[in-house]
């Protein structure tokens, strides 16, 4: 592993920063506030969190824990398990650390994932103590290849008093060269981004720093834990139906060319399989302006369908990633990872008109989005980068199964128990059963198109009838107070929300 690392490391000298995961892991103090490489399971340090938490059975200690996105290889759950996390930002998706947040014992800064890197360089949160960053290679000047992602990486290293390095052997190098690093200037001399189509490169292929910040680096030999998108079902099949239906008469209408504009899909089974669908479509010479390159992005480049994607990361099933990792020099034309602060940047987004199709837990008859909470408390995930896009792009599309629990709770309610997405934020709303083009209706109006073209079969007549005795009662967006979360009432006593349909 160490003459691999040889090749990989080309600091001179470097071995005199080499250290175990273990002793790396001392640098890190109770208190500390620690910025990991991570995003949506990819590029994640993969021994150091855990030396971490070996080292908490003996020596307990808590950390504020900021990452890009979520991490892989289980190292949330673990870290929550060891009693690690006093408080974790921006984003996570593990079934044990969702549990400590929900019990009150991690607190969870849920955040959009454009935001972090800004709000550290603003000094708005605290000051970085340490970065622990995974490296397919460092330069002769020490500076940082990351692995398959970038995140909010860059910034952590330029944020931090010290920097840990894993340096990974095992991440393909041919890695090396596929990112685009550039940081924003400070404000108020900013200057404009001059990123003026997906596949525009402004910044460098590695992170910049300064040798003196590194206080260790870690040979590791991992791989990033593949993702969970399951193959496309009925329901996501008819979801992408609609969704190529409206895309062919944006373009009939002259709105979109048959190349549309850059796509940006949401992390998850339903939003990679609506992707997948548009292998289906009359469309070519797509582009991909998004945070995370999923199967269906490389799917979409095999068929030629699509030209090139942007990204932060790239996060793929073990079938996909199998062809993918192997073959990776086939894709280094069309391929690029940026910072998310950059990827999910608001101004790029709103530039280059993405069109953004993000997935929602719930939405209500008036458009407001739910994306995060379960009956109003209960933390899922995190808002993402959902909201970076929905607000800004072209066209913001949320996308949803129109029921859960085997058709025993509806995604589409009277009164969202949570909102992420208000309605003036959203301009499409898809299920299995059609599609509600919001665009320039006002609210009773919305709840019609969305009751109708929307909800389940099984669901309509109670959301009708809601909406019914709302609109006798008057108001610009009509509601009945008392019986607005009964729905979630009923599924948080019952486990069911078929209960509404006996009133």
């Amino acid at each position: 592993m160490l003459e691999d690392a040889d090749y990989r490391c080309r600091l001179p000298d470097w071995r005199r920063y080499l250290m175990s995961a273990d002793d790396a892991a001392q640098l890190i103090r109770d208190g500390m506030t620690v910025g990991m490489s991570g995003f949506t399971r990819a590029g994640e340090a993969k021994a150091v969190p855990l030396a971490l938490a070996r080292r908490a059975e003996q020596d307990p200690l808590q950390i504020t824990l900021m990452t890009g996105a979520s991490l892989g290889n289980d190292i949330d759950g673990i870290l929550a398990d060891a009693g690690v996390l006093a408080r974790r930002m921006p984003f996570q998706v593990d079934r044990r650390l969702r549990g400590a947040i929900n019990r009150g014992e991690v607190m969870f800064i849920d955040q959009h994932l454009s935001e972090t890197a800004e709000l550290l360089r603003n000094k708005q949160l605290n000051r970085l103590d340490v970065a622990v960053i995974e490296a397919v290679a460092i330069t002769p000047e020490g500076y940082i290849v990351p692995t398959a992602s970038v995140g909010n990486s860059a910034s952590f290293v330029a944020q931090a008093e010290r920097v840990i390095v894993e340096l990974n052997v095992a991440a393909p190098a041919a890695l090396i060269g596929l990112h685009d690093i550039y940081l924003p200037d400070m404000r108020p001399e900013r200057h404009p981004i001059p990123i003026m189509a997906p596949d525009t490169r402004i910044g460098h292929p590695w992170i910049v720093v300064d040798p003196a910040k590194i206080a260790a680096i870690v040979v590791t030999e991992g791989h990033d834990s593949p993702s969970t998108v399951t193959p496309p079902s009925d329901a996501t099949r008819h979801i992408a139906g609609h969704l190529i239906d409206f895309f062919e008469n944006e373009v009939a209408s002259g709105r979109l060319t048959p190349s549309l504009l850059p796509l940006q899909a949401g992390i998850g089974s339903v939003a990679n399989a609506v992707m997948h669908g548009l292998m289906e479509g009359p469309f070519e010479d797509l582009t991909m302006y998004s945070e995370v390159l999923q199967d269906s992005t490389f799917d979409l480049l095999d068929s030629g369908r699509m030209r090139f994607a942007s990204g932060s990361a790239i996060t793929l099933s073990q079938a996909c990633g199998e062809r993918v990792w192997h073959n990776l020099e086939r894709y280094r034309d069309r391929i690029v990872l940026r910072p998310q602060e950059i990827s999910n940047h608001p101004g790029m987004v709103r530039r280059l008109g993405v069109i953004a199709i993000n997935t929602a837990l719930e939405f209500d008859i008036y458009g407001n989005v739910n994306s995060t909470h379960i009956n109003a408390s209960q933390m899922m995930n995190g808002i993402g980068g959902s909201g970076d896009f929905a607000r800004n792009g072209q066209l913001s599309i949320f996308v949803a199964n129109a029921t859960a629990k085997k058709g025993e709770l509806s995604s589409v309610v009277p009164f969202a128990s949570h909102v992420d997405h208000c309605e003036h934020d959203v301009d499409v709303l898809v299920t299995e059963h059609g599609l509600a083009d919001l665009r320039g209706l006002a609210p009773r109006e919305r709840a019609r198109r969305i009751i109708d073209h929307c909800a389940a079969p099984f669901f309509r007549p109670a959301l009708n009838d809601y909406f019914e005795r709302a609109c006798a009662r008057g108001g610009h967006t009509p509601h009945c107070l008392e019986e607005a979360l009964s729905w979630h009432a009923a599924a948080q006593r019952e486990g069911s929300m078929r209960s509404v349909l006996d009133r």
